[in-house]
């Protein structure tokens, strides 16, 4: 065998090595994700329910970083953004008097938007479809969910009043929360029902911004998922 084959089984075990890591970690993090929103509006009025959300968004969080952690370099920048921005969470949640919610917001969008890079990066660059592109795929859409979210999130602490709420809707509604997660994916997926509705201009750029990825994403998605298919396995 050649030096040059030596080195292409080399590479090909490490590809191999990196795989069953991001396959793991790419389950874990969807099934993290799926939680966090199945149980947002479960959990949102109970006494304790602050301390989940903040339990459910760790996880997370801490998921999404494992789901990057093949290159150490990658690891060592998703860990200095998410160990800030996890201390900042849960010393607002404890004395929210002493750290303001915006310093948790904006290393929480930084985080979550260096992690879709990076799960992108690993969804473009594979050669065919496998579990942990598929789960790696569907991730990114949910973080980008989240990203607004955290985003929404922050613009209604720096200008009151940006986003205005229905009339007819019954009940205390905030964009913090379920709310503001519901009203990021609605817009995410183009539905816009109307209940919640962005009034500030940096809201409704926001929006438009939003309601432009989703679908851009999908398309994108959807044609590389294709390529990848039909592009036969090397042997």
């Amino acid at each position: 065998m050649s030096s040059l084959d030596d080195v292409d089984l080399m590479n090909g075990e490490i590809e191999s090595t990196d795989a069953r890591q991001q396959r793991f970690s790419a389950i874990e993090l969807l099934f993290a994700i799926t939680a966090m929103f199945v149980l947002f509006p479960l959990i949102e009025n109970l006494q304790a329910g602050a301390l989940i959300e903040s339990i459910l968004l760790s996880i997370v969080l801490v998921s999404a970083v494992l789901a990057i952690s093949a290159e150490r370099r990658v690891f060592i920048i998703a860990a200095l953004l998410a160990v800030p921005t996890l201390i900042a969470r849960w010393i607002h949640l404890v004395r929210p008097t002493i750290l303001p919610p915006e310093v948790f917001l904006i290393g929480g969008v930084l985080l979550v938007v260096f992690i879709i890079a990076n799960l992108l990066r690993f969804v473009l660059r594979a050669p065919f479809v496998t579990t942990e592109v598929l789960c790696a795929s569907l991730s990114v859409y949910l973080l980008l969910a989240l990203a607004w979210t955290l985003g929404y999130w922050l613009v209604a602490e720096l200008v009151p009043d940006a986003f205005a709420f229905n009339a007819s809707v019954k009940g205390e509604m905030s964009i913090k929360g379920f709310d503001g997660l519901y009203f990021s994916i609605v817009t995410l997926s183009t539905l816009g029902y109307g209940d919640i509705s962005p009034v500030a201009k940096v809201a409704r750029m926001l929006a438009a911004m939003e309601a432009i990825t989703g679908p851009l994403y999908l398309a994108v998605l959807i044609a590389r998922l294709v390529a990848m298919r039909a592009t036969p396995k090397s042997l």
